[in-house]
């Protein structure tokens, strides 16, 4: 092998440097790099403003607890940078369980930028608990319906700047969550091809939120950009614990 073959470029040489540089910084102060360099963050009073980096298609389903819940802490954490946050809940009628107040819509009307509507009633389509089966596909229909209603408006809003914390979601929002979403089309509520017209007509900027049902939603693998199954692997509700107040609702 000849001299020139192992002997490393310029550019190699400078590369090896600038590494060497980094790691060098990062051993004199290991957090540099870190968010608040170390600190320990403190809240700031939260203002109106736009995402940089928003636009994604968010999947979540699974048999697990918690598919609503994280959604929830995901538009909470969205809505403390001052963005513009709505939640539209397709199937959350419940059970005799479940009180008529929820801990969720309670918080959300003391968060500044986080709003949601609810378009289900009492019980759940297929269960055999004395609800109207046509009524669940009424008010699934009605759902579709009014997630068109909210992206056309976010396609018609400038996603780029920020929006009143307290301004109604039909004039834009930065996320849109459409829970149990995913339930209604697994039920035969509403069709995967309209889950897939509703990611067509996604704004470019809209993060949009999926979640619902137990099935794989294997129709959306190629249109979602991120997909979390949240799988059950131990429910109090299988050994008869009923849905409790601050956990379940």
């Amino acid at each position: 092998m000849s001299d020139e073959r192992k002997r490393p470029s310029a550019g190699a040489d400078s590369d090896s440097d600038s590494a060497a540089d980094r790691n060098g910084d990062a051993a004199a102060d290991p957090v540099a790099n870190t968010p608040g360099q170390g600190r320990t963050p403190e809240p700031e009073r939260i203002e109106p403003a736009a995402p940089e980096a928003f636009g994604l298609v968010q999947v979540w389903w699974g048999d697990g607890k918690g598919k609503t819940t994280a959604t929830l802490g995901m538009g909470m954490r969205a809505a403390g940078h001052g963005y513009r946050v709505h939640m539209l809940q397709f199937m959350k009628g419940g059970a005799s369980s479940v009180d008529a107040v929820r801990g969720e819509y309670n918080a959300i009307a003391a968060l500044p930028g986080i709003s949601y509507e609810n378009l289900g009633h009492y019980g759940w389509h297929g269960m055999a608990d004395g609800s109207d089966e046509e009524d669940h596909e009424a008010q699934a229909q009605a759902g579709l319906e009014r997630a068109r209603e909210l992206l056309g408006a976010a396609r018609e809003a400038d996603l780029e700047t920020p929006f009143p914390l307290d301004g109604p979601a039909d004039e834009g929002v930065h996320m849109l969550i459409l829970d149990e979403v995913l339930y209604a089309a697994d039920r035969g509520l509403l069709t995967e091809a309209d889950v897939l017209e509703l990611i067509e007509e996604k704004p470019a900027d809209l993060e949009l939120v999926l979640s619902g049902s137990h099935s794989e939603p294997s129709y959306l693998e190629d249109r979602a950009d991120l997909i979390t199954n949240v799988r059950k692997e131990k429910h109090p509700i299988d050994a008869g614990q009923r849905a409790r107040r601050g956990t379940e609702f």
